[in-house]
């Protein structure tokens, strides 16, 4: 039972990931999401179901428009399939639960500002505003589960990474859109949770500039998307949060 729950929360995956695809090419142009419906990028001819498939289309039609033959980019089944991967692994660690669900939505919104900021440099405000939102709901709906607030920890884990950021920022190492990113990534990770997703981004971020002057694709000084590395960091901290936290006790302390 729990494989054939896995094999449709993919698919469902699959299905999400295609609806990002088009938040990811929209939200930069400042297009409407809802409208037009899907078309293709080249000729805008409107496309049917059978184009619309995840991850399937693409590779029935090898990469191209049925109408104008011409190119369709390799982002569409990318995000769709990990978009579906992703997913997955979340109903792995949470199972049929309410958590199950929050960390999708949290986990698509992560992808479609993770990478827009790596596409275009920019986390855009909606976005941010509507992970904000959206975090405050689930807290808001735990609630009435019989789940305490614990507003102390909720204020840390949002203001300490806010604040530490901020600095960063104002010296101009990084955009005003992480902190705001940081920010209510701690509506969803809780308290030191949020710190420990903190430091992880930093590290992970640390990792691939460093990666970057080694192989002369970033000079030194110049701005890189961090989005994308607190995007990574907020996944894998909602996958491993405890486990992180015991191996960080277990290496400095």
């Amino acid at each position: 039972m729990s494989f054939i729950i896995g094999v449709i929360v993919f698919f469902f995956g699959t299905l999400i990931g295609s609806f990002l695809n088009v938040c990811i090419f929209r939200i930069p142009n400042e297009e409407s999401i809802v409208y037009p419906p899907s078309h293709c990028g080249n000729c805008n001819h409107r496309l049917k179901v059978l184009d619309l498939i995840p991850i399937f289309s693409y590779i029935f039609l090898r990469g191209r428009c049925r109408y104008c033959k011409g190119r369709v980019s390799l982002q569409y089944p990318l995000v769709e399939g990990l978009t579906g991967v992703l997913f997955v692994l979340i109903y792995l660690k949470y199972g049929l639960t309410i958590e199950l669900f929050k960390f999708m939505v949290f986990t698509a919104l992560l992808i479609v500002i993770g990478i827009i900021d790596l596409k275009t440099q920019d986390i855009y405000d909606s976005t941010v505003i509507l992970t904000g939102v959206v975090g405050i709901g689930f807290i808001i709906i735990e609630f009435f589960m019989g789940n305490e607030i614990n507003i102390s920890a909720l204020a840390i884990g949002i203001l300490v990474p806010v604040i530490f950021l901020a600095i960063f920022s104002a010296f101009g190492a990084m955009g005003w859109g992480d902190v705001e990113l940081v920010g209510v990534t701690g509506l969803f990770l809780i308290g030191k949770f949020n710190i420990i997703n903190l430091f992880l981004s930093i590290i992970i971020g640390g990792s691939f500039a460093i990666g970057f002057m080694v192989l002369k694709k970033k000079e030194k000084g110049n701005m890189m998307a961090f989005g994308p590395y607190i995007a990574m960091a907020s996944y894998i901290t909602l996958l491993f949060p405890n486990e992180i936290i015991n191996l960080y006790v277990n290496t400095f302390l």
